[in-house]
């Protein structure tokens, strides 16, 4: 099982903090200094469609130019973007063979860790 997002997110550390108490082995991968491939972006958007993990809330977003996020109005553009400055992907990422998700959730977790073992 993988987990991407950056170590100063809160959400990603709650999450981290959440799989070690309750035991389950994970690899982390720092978005900030190993970065995203474009073809696992291109795989999850196949999976789930970039909107669901471009984080519009997130202050890297805001931080853009208004030019910069009218631009994405397609996936090619959404990804190209998301490699650029990976701090907009919805955090933290969990990957475990069919499961995705993004964002961390507790129930989610429950039911997918603890539930389905």
């Amino acid at each position: 099982m993988k987990v991407y997002g950056l170590t100063t997110c809160k959400r990603t550390r709650q999450a981290l903090a959440w799989l070690k108490a309750h035991h389950v082995g994970f690899e982390f991968q720092n978005f900030k200094t190993q970065g995203i491939s474009p073809d696992k972006l291109n795989a999850w958007e196949a999976r789930s469609g970039y909107a669901t993990f471009l984080n519009k809330k997130s202050l890297t977003w805001k931080k853009l130019s208004v030019e910069v996020r009218e631009s994405i109005k397609n996936s090619e553009n959404a990804l190209a973007l998301l490699v650029e400055e990976p701090g907009i992907i919805k955090r933290p990422v969990v990957e475990d063979g069919s499961f995705l998700l993004f964002g961390f959730d507790e129930k989610v977790f429950e039911d997918h860790f603890l539930h389905n073992q």
